[in-house]
């Protein structure tokens, strides 16, 4: 590691792997990215135009997908110009925004699910309380929860990195994390690591905890319940099961990137770990959504067979 105290930018070392394939690559991750702009503003909006939509599932479903946005364009840009770039060079003030705007979205992405979580708990095992439970001042208590929680966490641990001095330049990733910035401190961060270690324990764990024993009672209840009222349960969360499943992997996949040796793993196969909680949770938990939810599908069905079926005045 070379003694430059003070550095003030950093290499994406991931992308000189990329180079041979760079317009293949470029091409993938800009449909990739267009995919994720359309079906995630494509639900917001329809959530939001129709008043029937108006409904705390939807309202969860929403942010979710904000957030998808949110996480996608914080990578995404970046990634397709660095692709053309023939310098991966990042400025120690881009990485530090990427850092903590990657990070934030991870913990708000399973903060929402949590919430999502709870929501159908209640649907399920309080069907007659749930617009008393589940009221629309405790919706907006939860939302604000679910986006200024995890910043006012993560900004604890964030002010720890931003006091570091750097004495080394690469980052063997396509983009900054705070684990791999840390690596490259100058001074002992053996309390970086281990407030970060701890952090990747229980900073989820309340999370984990509330959708562990959302699905418990709902278990529960759908044991005791005839065979129409499971279904109705099994449809009902059946696409916030698939997210929770998806972005679980996603974390894995980028923990294990992150903490542990992997280069007997191939590169392409590395990246594709790195990327997909970036990439997969945003685009499929609203097309899961979108197809699986009765409501959001007739409405997109709608809006598409409006357009199809307006008349277009002929000219004479």
């Amino acid at each position: 590691m070379e003694n430059v105290s003070g550095v003030t930018s950093f290499i994406l070392a991931a992308y000189i792997e990329m180079e041979d394939l760079r317009y293949v690559y470029f091409t993938i991750f800009l449909l990739l990215y267009i995919l994720i702009l359309f079906v995630n503003v494509s639900l917001i909006v329809i959530i939001y135009i129709e008043k029937d939509l108006h409904e705390p599932m939807f309202i969860f479903a929403c942010n979710l997908a904000v957030n998808g946005v949110y996480g996608s364009t914080t990578l995404m840009p970046s990634l397709l110009h660095y692709l053309l770039s023939h310098t991966y060079e990042i400025s120690l003030t881009c990485c530090l925004v990427q850092i903590f705007c990657l990070h934030t979205y991870a913990i708000i992405e399973f903060t929402i699910l949590a919430v999502m979580g709870y929501d159908r708990y209640v649907a399920i095992c309080h069907p007659l309380h749930y617009h008393l439970i589940v009221s629309p001042r405790k919706v907006y208590m939860l939302i604000t929860f679910s986006w200024v929680y995890p910043c006012v966490y993560f900004s604890v641990y964030f002010i720890m990195t931003i006091h570091n001095t750097f004495c080394g330049r690469v980052i063997d990733k396509v983009y900054c994390m705070n684990y791999a910035l840390v690596r490259l401190s100058c001074r002992d961060t053996t309390i970086d690591s281990l407030f970060g270690m701890i952090s990747v324990i229980f900073l989820p764990g309340p999370q984990i905890v509330m959708i562990l024993f959302s699905y418990a009672q709902i278990l529960r209840i759908c044991l005791r319940a005839s065979k129409e009222s499971q279904a109705k349960a099994i449809q009902t969360c059946t696409p916030h099961l698939a997210a929770v499943i998806n972005y679980s992997i996603g974390c894995l996949f980028e923990l294990f990137q992150t903490r542990f040796n992997m280069t007997f793993i191939p590169y392409k196969a590395r990246l594709f770990m790195a990327l997909y909680f970036l990439i997969f949770p945003p685009m499929l938990n609203s097309a899961l959504y979108g197809v699986s939810i009765k409501t959001v599908r007739v409405q997109i069905f709608k809006m598409f067979r409006g357009k199809t079926n307006e008349v277009i005045p002929l000219k004479s």
